[in-house]
C-alpha cells in the first residue's frame, strides 16, 4: 500500500465518488487516486455510502482510519445517485470538485487534464470516447442523449459520463433534486456558467454489477427531462444594468435631493444576465 501523507495542507481539490455496493472496488479506486494526486495536487477524497448493503460502509472507515485525507459520508438507506453526489458537493472543502464513479469505470487519470483547462471556465465535462459497455447501452445512451439535447436546447454529447470538475462555488449554487445528476452541465448553462467538454477514457467494469439499467431509469430520465425542461423556460433573466449605492464609509445624503453615486459591483463589473433560451 501507499505510504501515506497528512491531510496538513488545505486540499484543492475534493473528489465525490458515490458507492453502491462497491466493496469489490474501493481500494483500487484508493489506489489510482493516490497514483493520479498523491504528492502532486493537495486533494480530499469524499466517499458517498448510498445505502450499500455489502461491506462498502467498513472500507470507507478503513481507508479515512488510514488516511485522513479520506472522508466518508453515510446514508441510512439508499437515496439515489444525485443524493450522493449532492451530499459530497456539500461536503467538499477545496475550491475545485471532480465527480467521478466508484465502478472503476472512469480513470482518476484523465482528470489532470480536465483541470488544466479549468481557468477561465466553470466546469469541465467528460465524454466518453470510447464506451467500454454493451451495444444496448452504448446506442440507448446515445438516443438518449439526442433527446435530453433537443429537449433541453444543450448540446452536451455524454450526459451519463461522471467524470466532471467543477468550481465549487459554481456547483454549490445549484439547486439539485431527485435525478438532477444527469443535468448539470445544462443546469450550470441555464443559470450563466461557463461550460465545456472534454474526452476521457472508459473502462469495462471488472467487478461488481451495475446499479442503473434500461428499466430503472428510462421512466425517472423522461420525467426528469420535463422538469429541466419546466426549468430552462422560468429562467430568471433580468439583466442589471447598473447599481446604485453609496460608497463604503461615505456619509449618506443629507437632504432628499442629493445625486445619488452609481458604482459597478464589488469594484467589477456587474453579473452577467443569465443567457437567452435558444429556440
Amino acid at each position: 500500500m501507499p505510504s501515506i501523507a497528512t491531510a496538513s495542507s488545505a486540499p484543492q481539490l475534493t473528489l465525490v465518488a458515490p458507492v453502491r455496493n462497491e466493496e469489490d472496488n474501493l481500494h483500487a479506486l484508493y489506489r489510482r487516486v493516490l497514483e493520479v494526486f498523491d504528492g502532486k495536487l493537495p486533494f480530499e477524497f469524499v466517499l458517498v455510502d448510498d445505502g450499500s448493503t455489502d461491506g462498502s460502509v467498513a472500507i470507507i472507515r478503513e481507508l479515512a482510519a488510514r488516511d485522513p485525507r479520506v472522508r466518508g459520508v453515510v446514508f441510512e438507506r439508499n437515496c439515489g445517485q444525485t443524493a450522493a453526489m449532492a451530499a459530497g458537493i456539500r461536503a467538499a472543502r477545496a475550491p475545485l470538485i471532480a465527480t467521478l464513479d466508484a465502478d472503476m469505470q472512469n480513470d482518476p487519470g484523465d482528470l489532470p487534464a480536465m483541470i488544466a483547462l479549468m481557468p477561465g471556465h466553470d466546469a469541465v465535462v467528460g465524454f466518453r470516447i470510447k464506451r467500454m459497455d454493451s451495444t444496448v447501452r452504448r446506442w440507448s445512451s446515445r438516443i438518449a442523449n439526442r433527446i435530453r439535447n433537443r429537449v433541453t436546447h444543450d448540446s452536451v454529447r455524454d450526459t451519463g459520463c461522471s467524470l466532471k470538475v467543477f468550481r465549487a462555488q459554481a456547483i454549490q449554487s445549484i439547486p439539485l433534486f431527485e435525478g438532477m445528476h444527469r443535468f448539470l452541465p445544462t443546469l450550470l448553462r441555464y443559470h450563466g456558467y461557463d461550460v465545456i467538454e472534454h474526452g476521457v477514457s472508459h473502462h469495462p467494469r471488472t467487478a461488481g454489477t451495475s446499479k442503473y439499467g434500461l428499466r430503472n431509469r428510462a421512466w425517472r430520465a423522461s420525467k426528469d427531462l420535463v422538469a429541466v425542461s419546466w426549468m430552462r423556460t422560468r429562467a430568471i433573466r433580468a439583466p442589471i444594468r447598473e447599481l446604485i449605492e453609496t460608497p463604503a464609509g461615505a456619509a449618506p445624503a443629507a437632504s432628499p435631493g442629493t445625486s445619488a453615486v452609481t458604482l459597478p459591483a464589488s469594484g467589477a463589473n456587474p453579473p452577467a444576465p443569465l443567457p437567452a433560451a435558444r429556440r
